[in-house]
């Protein structure tokens, strides 16, 4: 009887994770002890209520003005997480022509920061939503997002670059990509899992659209204006967030506190952090890099090498929905490592290829395990955060431990690789991709025993 209660337990902290991660993301979305009220003060009075917006607990599920929610996170993730998954064709252009005389690590730098400095964003813009700043974040957001691509393509130097793409565009996206996300919270409930789906959809099909419109364009006008044209893109979108997405429910009393003490004596958890550590920081390697693999090595001509990236993002669309659809039968946690280490798996078979037949095969099965490994951590988060008025915190703690991964990851393959002729040193990159995602994937099957073991623990107490 107590295994089966834990099973149950564990189970039923993933089940439903897609209405609890927006919903508990920011805890001033809604503030659950506000309406609790002693059972003489539920019976029905006559009393009218004032005219006014909707409150907090009742969320209309869908609607024309839900949907439109949808549409502009689904632009935000775009113009987010779509231009970090296109750095790939940026490093081989820079490596090759404009920063030609730079090291592969220097140049890997410009893309880690603006990774990291998304994911690190959430700490300060998370409790910005809550203070009901969420307008002023996505107009301060967008702007610099698109003022660092204009930037871009009048860089010369190495440090313009780094401030234009890796810092402006990435202090941008750290603005944008949570308060985009928590506001899904406020306008669905039974049907979250559907809304969020359709939102991350637009982190992959940046991936894919922009790599393939900086390819084509780069030969024929240069590279300001293949740059430029993608932050045209990007300014026009930005009407559709800018002009409908909006709260639905005030700014809350209670704001949500940066880190939890109980974390850090949570084995568990720091068990996670560890575990994430390691799989983010080879994660990206061969996004940065496949493209500038396949040059060297002749798999691709140039024009259809910087494909490989959008064959890589292509791959993530359905690792983005088949492994979460999964996860809601065998556990986040258990199916994030599964992913993991498939990465891992995907990774060593990376020393075997060389021909390009076995490039697009490799870019389309490690996107897949790449979806699955970027989707599944904030569900993975819920099933160990016991106290749910704490999960955005530990979100922020988890995020912002997992950017140092894609802070100095890739620089590190970078330092590895030094000179991109040399075979040798090509093994070696390979090498540190798949050995950290190894480790982080056998981390996070620790983390699940770990988790499990405690689940148990408590039922027998009990």
């Amino acid at each position: 009887m107590p295994l089966f209660a834990m099973e149950k337990d564990e189970k039923g902290s993933d089940s439903n994770l897609s209405s609890r991660i927006e919903a508990d993301l920011f805890e001033g979305t809604v503030d659950q002890t506000e309406d609790v009220k002693h059972p003489e003060e539920t019976i029905p009075t006559p009393t009218p209520e004032p005219a006014g917006p909707p409150k907090s607990l009742e969320v209309p599920d869908g609607g024309l003005q839900a949907w439109i929610q949808v549409m502009g996170a689904f632009v935000v993730m775009i113009g987010t997480w779509g231009l970090i998954n296109t750095f790939g064709v940026f490093q081989t252009y820079y490596e090759t022509n404009l920063l030609s005389s730079s090291t592969s690590s220097d140049i890997s730098w410009i893309g880690s920061v603006q990774g990291a400095l998304l994911m690190l964003g959430g700490m300060v813009s998370g409790p910005l939503f809550d203070a009901g700043y969420f307008h002023a974040l996505t107009g301060t957001g967008l702007f610099l997002v698109v003022f660092g691509l204009f930037m871009t393509s009048l860089c010369e130097t190495y440090w313009q670059v780094l401030l234009a793409q890796g810092i402006c565009v990435g202090v941008g996206c750290g603005l944008l990509f949570l308060p985009s996300a928590a506001i899904l919270s406020q306008y669905f409930a039974r049907r979250r899992a559907l809304a969020l789906g359709i939102q991350s959809a637009g982190s992959p099909l940046g991936g894919i659209v922009f790599p393939i419109i900086f390819s084509r364009l780069e030969p024929q006008i240069g590279f300001g204006w293949a740059t430029r044209v993608i932050a045209f893109v990007l300014l026009g979108l930005s009407v559709i967030p800018l002009a409908f997405m909006r709260p639905r429910v005030a700014s809350p009393k209670r704001k949500r506190a940066f880190i939890d003490k109980t974390a850090l004596r949570d084995v568990p958890f720091l068990s996670f952090a560890g575990a994430g550590l390691f799989a983010f920081m080879g994660l990206y390697v061969p996004f940065f890099y496949l493209p500038l693999y396949g040059l060297h090595y002749g798999v691709a001509p140039p024009p259809l090498n910087a494909y490989l990236v959008t064959l890589l993002n292509a791959g993530s669309v359905f690792g983005r929905i088949l492994p979460n659809f999964a996860a809601d039968y065998l556990g986040s946690i258990t199916v994030l490592a599964a992913t993991t280490l498939g990465a891992s798996v995907l990774a060593f078979g990376w020393f075997g290829v060389d021909n390009l037949a076995g490039t697009v095969v490799f870019a389309l099965l490690f996107g897949f395990f790449n979806g699955g490994v970027t989707s599944l951590p904030p569900s993975a988060i819920v099933s160990l955060t016991p106290d749910m008025s704490l999960l955005g915190t530990r979100m922020g703690m988890a995020f912002g431990f997992i950017s140092l991964a894609i802070l100095v990851g890739t620089p590190i393959a970078g330092a590895i690789l030094r000179d991109g002729n040399d075979d040798t040193l090509w093994k070696g990159l390979i090498a540190f991709s798949a050995a950290t995602l190894a480790v982080g994937g056998l981390g996070f099957a620790g983390t699940g025993w770990l988790h499990r073991r405690e689940v148990r623990r408590k039922v027998i107490k009990e």
